[in-house]
């Protein structure tokens, strides 16, 4: 039977600075496990702390620019694309240059005892 998300529920974030999590679908909003679907909001300047998850995150920027550091590269994702980090991939997700609006995908559901942050 489908379900309708009324309302996400905001979702505490970590890093330097202020950024809004929205869940839509996850553990939090809808105890669903299997995925988790969130819009966030970062300002210019965040970055989180580096981490190595137990989950894929699908992840496409819908405004400005999303900084992506893996242990080899850096890759910035413009608005209009996307990107994909595989679980055990050591990442960090930064906002330096703009504002940005993003959605973000993750298989299984984010879980911050599977996040393994740094």
């Amino acid at each position: 039977m489908p379900k309708i998300i009324n309302n996400p529920t905001i979702i505490e974030p970590v890093g330097n600075k202020p950024k809004v999590i929205k869940e839509f679908i996850g553990l939090v909003n809808s105890n669903t496990s299997d995925v988790s679907i969130a819009e966030m909001n970062s300002p210019q300047g965040w970055i989180e702390p580096g981490q190595k998850p137990d989950f894929d995150e699908y992840t496409i920027v819908l405004e400005g620019e999303l900084q992506v550091e893996t242990e080899n590269e850096t890759i910035f994702v413009s608005s209009g694309q996307a990107i994909i980090t595989h679980a055990g991939e050591w990442i960090r997700y930064s906002t330096p240059k703009k504002t940005t609006k993003y959605i973000a995908v993750c298989m299984p559901a984010f879980n911050p005892d599977t996040v393994k942050r740094d």
